[in-house]
């Protein structure tokens, strides 16, 4: 599907790996609705964008905020043709504590950010995408790309929520696509490894090193533009269906 001309929305597009993602789809000629809570760079990034793109406040938990996001994007751009679903947290938890039981109240909000979360959105805009004509000879009507991790396959100590949450990703990825099949509707994952975000900017230089080192090659931390283009490939090429993809620099995580 050529992405020229199409209607994305992008959750968790403020920051990190929907930012740049956006951004992308805006340079070859898509509109973008960013999906976020946070409002201040959310809007910022908007009007970086200019009128290609638009911020939508959105809990991605809340069916209600979900629909009322879809709705938005109608309303503004006409229709819905891809999704990348990025909104996530990776807060850690351990199964048990020196003092106790692991926290299971944050053990649920992971699940509900990550999985739950991005199923509500894959329902509801999939639904509008299944009212678009065809765009192109193979009959495709939409194309949805939600955020796995390589903690999906090795997930590491205190990691027990996120791992779940992104095994269960990888999981439905297949079945998200056998549902949407004869809607025309195409669904694929991405299984970052470690990426550059902002997030790591806060850690001593050693500890920055150290993961660099554990990458096969290039021994370096991916950068959110090279997911934003693995985005681009899945969205473009019509015959990749039902499939999670490892970007990860050939990284296998270790136990700590």
């Amino acid at each position: 599907m050529n992405i020229k001309n199409k209607v994305a929305i992008v959750t968790g597009g403020a920051s990190g790996l929907g930012e740049a993602t956006a951004k992308h789809y805006v340079s070859l000629g898509a509109k973008v609705a960013i999906f976020d809570r946070d409002n201040e760079n959310g809007s910022k990034l908007a009007t970086t964008l200019g009128d290609a793109a638009v911020y939508c406040s959105v809990d991605v938990t809340g069916a209600k905020s979900v629909e009322q996001g879809v709705a938005q994007v109608i309303e503004r751009f006409g229709a819905i043709h891809i999704v990348n679903n990025y909104a996530g947290v990776g807060t850690a938890t351990k199964t048990i504590n020196k003092d106790g039981p692991g926290d299971y109240e944050l053990f649920k909000k992971v699940i509900d950010i990550n999985l739950n979360g991005t199923f509500n959105v894959c329902r509801v805009a999939a639904f509008e995408m299944s009212k678009n004509e065809p765009v192109n000879e193979s009959g495709c009507r939409g194309v949805i790309i939600n955020t796995a991790s390589v903690a999906a396959f090795e997930g590491q100590i205190g990691q027990a929520a996120y791992s779940a949450s992104k095994g269960a990703i990888v999981g439905m990825t297949l079945t998200l696509a056998r549902d949407l099949a004869r809607n025309g509707i195409r669904v694929n994952s991405i299984a970052p490894g470690l990426i550059h975000t902002p997030l790591f900017d806060s850690l001593p230089p050693e500890v920055y090193t150290s993961l660099e080192g554990q990458v096969l090659f290039p021994q370096r931390l991916g950068n959110a533009d090279e997911i934003a283009h693995l985005a681009q490939m899945l969205v473009e090429n019509d015959y990749m269906n039902g499939e999670t993809v490892r970007m990860d620099g050939g990284i296998r995580m270790q136990a700590r």
